[in-house]
């Protein structure tokens, strides 16, 4: 059956794909790693993209692919059904989300040898903060607490930046914290309108659970 979602399912089946290649197979991983130096001095400009479609392991890879199906599959059919914008524009902001999550490390570590990163979490962040911006008080779940989405939003952004500025836990927050607001944005610019509308609904609280 053709999916209604194309593009999430897509990049779903795409990144599971690619991951479990490099699960198995580490040079595939090394040749796709967000690594600065390769960028800053072989040129190596694939790699603001690749690194999104490679994990560290089957954990890590399933939560950001059931965040990204979950979400991405809600956004893909809004930015089609009810903004009527083709269905790529929605691949536009993941794609763009996976470049812009990551410029910011990229500046900070371009000349360090020892710094990698990858993972879908930049992209997958601003597909779930889109979701926010749409949606303020639809529940979702925080550790299994169902909460208002946009509480959820704040407290996220509130604890990336904390631990992007503390570090040590091998974590690319910013990329988190940049994705998140490349989200956000690239609704906004897409349609203005949606930052009334979000206004609107947050000043009508509501959340059912």
């Amino acid at each position: 059956m053709f999916s209604l979602t194309p593009i999430t399912t897509g990049l779903v089946a795409i990144t599971c794909i690619i991951s479990f290649l490099g699960f198995s197979n580490r040079r595939i991983i090394d040749s796709l790693i967000f690594w600065p130096p390769a960028i800053s001095e072989k040129r190596q400009y694939y790699r603001f993209i690749s690194c999104g479609f490679v994990h560290a392991n089957l954990i890590h890879l399933a939560f950001n692919m059931i965040t990204l199906y979950s979400f991405g599959s809600i956004m893909e059919s809004h930015f089609f059904r009810v903004l009527d914008l083709p269905e790529y524009v929605f691949l536009l902001m993941y794609i763009g989300a996976l470049i812009v999550s990551v410029i910011p490390s990229y500046i900070k570590q371009k000349n360090n040898y020892n710094y990698r990163s990858l993972g879908a979490s930049g992209a997958v962040c601003a597909v779930l903060f889109a979701f926010v911006l749409m949606r303020p008080w639809q529940p979702i779940l925080v550790l299994f607490i169902p909460a208002p989405s946009i509480v959820y939003a704040a407290l996220f952004l509130i604890y990336t930046a904390y631990m992007s500025k503390k570090g040590g836990d091998h974590i690319n927050h910013d990329a988190h914290f940049w994705g998140a607001l490349f989200g956000i944005a690239f609704m906004i610019v897409v349609r203005p309108t949606l930052m009334q509308d979000f206004l609107n609904q947050l000043s009508h609280p509501h959340f059912n659970i």
